[in-house]
């Protein structure tokens, strides 16, 4: 079986910032303590704004040699509109924009610019055996039709040896008439199908059904909370979509699927997504993905189910 590790999505939003560092933390030292308490995290910074390679050697030279980073793959690259401003200066005059000046449908020739700059800039973490896998969570228009397992496939030619990871969030890929098809295509493709656990809400065509499966040797989980009245609020934070806070009697629900991820992979990964915060019972608050990864943590341990926990 494999070792499941355990971490958040970001090790810099505000709710872990304000509510789970320590006072006195700086934003330069967060990383390495972060990291005294995890072994893995999922970088989501990566999705609003290309790498630099100077800001990657700091995260490789601030972890420890067993750490392993995920990084969200950038806007552009899982067919998101992304502003002008996030591109660097010198793509910006070649950048197709839209009525809101955002950069949208852009030839394949100017994402594959896009794709070698992102993974250019990961050097220092691949070259350290740091890199994990790299995110692609596509929008939820990007539907399950023959245009888009071509852009799939592309997209993994251009990744290299880099691990893909992919999380889809319209229901066509993983309903009954498509489910079978597309495992199957992620498998050939040696991409990673993402787990992910949501809110349940009949007619939802953005939410995909949770789907215990393996389709490379990488078994990977994204709990993004349960709060269907925030899910789908018009005009709704990401804060507000996730604001979520696990009971140990849904995290219980997972034993059974993570012990089957491990014994189906060569190393499993679960993050928590729900970065808002609620009340700590001693008149403070807490980071829920925080707590609810210590909780799964302690909760895998107790069922001895393999994991990989820091004290």
């Amino acid at each position: 079986m494999a070792e499941i590790r355990i971490g958040t999505c970001s090790w810099a939003d505000e709710a872990l910032s304000k509510h789970w560092y320590p006072p006195g933390v700086k934003a330069g030292e967060r990383l390495a303590y972060y990291a005294q308490h995890f072994d893995t995290v999922e970088v989501d910074s990566t999705y609003y704004r290309l790498p630099e390679e100077s800001m990657v050697r700091r995260w490789a030279e601030r972890t420890p040699d067993d750490f392993v980073m995920h990084v969200k793959a950038f806007g552009l690259m899982t067919r998101h509109p992304v502003k002008l401003q996030a591109l660097p200066p010198d793509l910006r005059d070649e950048a197709p924009t839209d009525e809101k000046g955002r950069v949208d449908r852009p030839s394949r020739e100017f994402r594959g610019k896009v794709f070698r700059l992102f993974l250019e800039a990961l050097e220092p973490l691949r070259s350290t055996g740091k890199l994990g896998g790299i995110l692609f969570q596509f929008p939820s228009y990007v539907v399950y039709k023959d245009r888009s397992l071509d852009y799939l496939h592309w997209a993994r030619e251009q990744l290299g040896g880099d691990d893909m990871l992919v999380e889809f969030r319209h229901v066509s890929w993983l309903d009954d008439e498509h489910r079978a098809d597309t495992l199957r295509f992620l498998e050939e493709l040696g991409a990673a199908h993402v787990v992910v656990d949501a809110p349940r809400i009949d007619g939802a065509k953005n939410l995909v059904p949770t789907v215990v499966a393996v389709t490379s040797p990488t078994a990977y989980v994204r709990f993004h909370g349960r709060n269907a009245d925030t899910w789908n609020k018009r005009g709704g934070s990401a804060a507000e979509r996730f604001d979520y806070l696990y009971s140990d009697e849904e995290l219980h629900e997972w034993v059974g699927p993570l012990r089957e991820l491990a014994e189906e992979s060569e190393q499993a990964y679960a993050f928590f997504n729900n970065n808002a915060t609620s009340p700590d019972g001693r008149g403070g608050r807490m980071a829920q993905a925080a707590a609810n990864a210590k909780a799964l943590q302690q909760l895998l341990q107790a069922e001895k189910v393999p994991v990989s926990a820091k004290t």
